[in-house]
């Protein structure tokens, strides 16, 4: 099941998809985001303890040809894949911490940065400022998961 509204730019803007896909089916989501999302990108991954977003992550690593074991990275707040692929665990702090511990300069660096667990006062400071912004909330569908990308 594949629904699409509104239109895809290279700003992304009022663009919603939502794909419906199992764990094996992870490709298809990666494919689209490889297809529609501009190349510095800051992607936001929400969903429950367990929904997936990691494992998203995984998948894109592996298109892209980053070997290696990707994990979240809730301690150290943050893991590089590559020159390209950034990853981002928030769960332990707020917006003001983020911009005090220097974060933000990150996402001036080419390509895309996975953060889960990203507030939506940074999300909207991202994209006050121009920076690409894309939301994927991740939940369960029956025996697959339900993946809804939008940007505004």
């Amino acid at each position: 099941m594949v629904v699409l509204w509104g239109h895809s730019t290279l700003r992304m803007e009022n663009m919603k998809k939502e794909i419906i896909a199992s764990l094996n089916e992870l490709e298809r989501v990666v494919s689209y985001l490889d297809e529609v999302l501009p190349e510095n990108t800051v992607v936001f991954l929400r969903g429950d303890l367990a929904a997936g977003k990691t494992t998203l992550t995984q998948a894109i690593a592996k298109a892209k040809g980053i070997e290696g074991e990707v994990t979240s990275p809730t301690f150290s707040l943050q893991q590089c894949y590559a020159e390209d692929l950034y990853h981002y665990d928030l769960y332990r702090i707020d917006h003001e911490e983020f911009m005090n511990l220097g974060l933000f300069e990150e996402f001036e660096k080419p390509g895309w940065h996975m953060v889960e667990w990203g507030s939506d006062v940074l999300k909207s400071f991202l994209e006050g400022v121009g920076y690409n912004v894309v939301l994927i909330e991740i939940e369960p569908y029956e025996e697959k998961r339900k993946y809804t990308i939008e940007s505004s």
